[in-house]
């Protein structure tokens, strides 16, 4: 017995069975094949019967064959299209330093301050000079 069928081909095939543990999926008149529970649909699968009925046509693909048993595996999740990002989103936010308001300031931020306070006390002490005299 010949193999019709290769890895990866795509096939339409008949939904004959449902099982806990997966689908069988007429391929042709001499073969079959089992999507497991796994290969679906993306996602938690509860209940087979809930999401595909006996009869049903489904769009499958060839995702391995056994060459001793002639068993094949089939996927319906492979064909289905994920809305997931090729690649991670990456969170570029600038790290930020917590830094208290307490400590000291530049000089050049403290600087017109302190000549302020000495122009000040130059012309207090001048006054407080010329009093005295």
């Amino acid at each position: 017995m010949t193999m019709k069928f290769k890895i990866g081909d795509i096939i339409e095939g008949e939904v004959t069975g449902i099982q806990n543990y997966g689908i069988f999926v007429k391929l042709s008149d001499d073969e079959q094949g089992l999507v497991h529970i796994s290969e679906c649909k993306h996602g938690y699968v509860g209940e087979l019967e809930d999401f595909i009925e006996v009869g049903e046509h489904v769009k499958v693909v060839v995702i391995d064959i056994d060459e001793y048993s002639k068993k094949i595996s089939l996927s319906m999740r492979a064909l289905d299209k994920t809305n997931t990002p090729l690649f991670p989103v990456r969170n570029r936010k600038k790290k930020r330093r917590n830094l208290p308001d307490i400590g000291f300031k530049t000089i050049s931020d403290k600087m017109p301050l302190w000549i302020k306070q000495a122009m000040k006390s130059i012309e207090d002490n001048e006054f407080n000079t010329k009093i005295e005299v």
